[in-house]
């Protein structure tokens, strides 16, 4: 069971920024868009509905601080009763801080993850053979691919080279070629906060966490702060088949975000996303301990670009998207037996980390195991229209 404070969780300048969560609200028997101040959290919802509402404002930061709300509690409260196993159904407790927004992913963003996924689909999924295939791909890609602008010239000549060598993969064309990989890596309203379990396909025996920067995006196009994620991916079911990404991704509770949104404001910007580190603790039952992080900084397509090739001309989102940038952590650390790397276990507890957005924490469990999500889009509007805040 996890425990959590808000020393836990909050940035490490507290309340400074300006943060926006989504709290349940058993009274209203549906989600409260709230502030989280330093006198307590404000519940916002008759002036904002949805949190994608606020990133709707031209300035989101400045009409979150514009408005004072009701106060429902203490964070530190809200916060402790969120663990599913002691949660008073009661009272309070935390959702993820994203509403309507599509939850997109863009993957092979980093030089080091894009030769994991090569390994991935070379191995076929199997943990035992990517030992060996790791050095044999390292060998003819190189283990440093951090200078190579994705779709320039010198990336295209390394493309024909490996052609070349029968050495191509898929991987390698979002990787270095001038389309990235975005998908939709779970159903709106589908993902967890911080505090939940997070789920994992009982049937994958080869997985891990991905720890990544979220950036959420109004109608327009416009970056309007960030928050931390964990894309849960499943090795084994990916490399057994690039087409089966919507199952390696999509499962109940697969996909967290938290603790909280960070809009962007005079104390936070997305070039302190750019420089961001963001840090990975895995701790076992078992007294395992995987430690590991993903630099923004080396990040091979800058968050812009990201963006732009997920909306625009092509493809609209009217209620904006949360976009999780991708990782550049790859875990091949052994936990059982040599050179099987690393996978989960059940009761896994997974920090990821960002000074300016806290810890996103979470336990891991079998989807089945997890909460089923139920509230969905059509539930929020009837809760919404009932409370007569829409």
């Amino acid at each position: 069971m996890i425990s959590l404070t808000p020393k836990d969780v909050l940035p490490e300048d507290g309340t400074a920024g300006t943060l926006v969560g989504r709290v349940w609200l058993p009274q209203a028997g549906g989600p409260a868009v709230v502030a989280v101040r330093a006198d307590g959290v404000f519940d916002v919802t008759a002036r904002f509905p949805t949190v994608s509402a606020l990133c709707e404002e031209s300035d989101p930061a400045a009409a979150l601080r514009a408005t004072g709300g009701e106060r429902i509690g203490d964070f530190e409260a809200i916060l402790a009763n969120t663990p599913p196993d002691s949660r008073d159904k009661a009272r309070p407790h935390l959702l993820a801080p994203v509403d309507l927004q599509v939850l997109k992913a863009a993957g092979v963003t980093f030089a080091i993850s894009m030769l994991e996924r090569v390994i991935e689909e070379r191995a076929r999924g199997n943990p035992s053979s990517a030992d060996a295939i790791r050095k044999e791909v390292v060998r003819l890609v190189g283990d440093d691919l951090s200078k190579l602008k994705p779709g320039s010239e010198q990336a295209m000549k390394l493309k024909q080279v490996l052609i070349d060598q029968n050495a191509w993969s898929q991987y390698l064309e979002v990787g270095i070629g001038p389309d990235a990989e975005v998908f939709t890596k779970a159903p709106t309203l589908s993902s967890v906060g911080s505090g939940m379990d997070a789920g994992l396909h009982p049937k994958s025996t080869w997985n891990n966490p991905e720890p990544e920067v979220v950036l959420v995006v109004s109608a327009a196009g416009k970056i309007v702060g960030a928050a931390l994620g964990n894309d849960v991916n499943l090795r084994d079911f990916e490399g057994r088949s690039a087409l089966l990404l919507s199952k390696a991704k999509d499962n109940n509770a697969s996909c967290a975000i938290g603790p909280l949104l960070r809009l962007f404001d005079q104390t936070f910007s997305l070039d302190d996303v750019r420089k961001m580190d963001v840090g990975l603790t895995v701790t076992g039952a078992d007294g395992f301990v995987l430690e590991g992080h993903s630099s923004i900084s080396k990040i091979s397509r800058d968050p812009t670009d990201l963006v732009a090739q997920t909306i625009g001309p092509v493809h609209q989102y009217p209620d904006g998207f949360a976009l999780f940038l991708g990782t550049m952590f790859a875990p091949v650390k052994d936990r059982d037996a040599k050179g099987e790397g690393f996978t989960h276990k059940r009761d896994d507890i997974v920090t990821i980390a960002a000074p300016q957005l806290g810890k996103l924490v979470n336990r891991m469990r079998n989807s089945d195991e997890c909460e089923p999500w139920t509230f969905g889009v059509g539930a929020l509007m009837k809760n919404l229209a009932q409370r007569k805040v829409l």
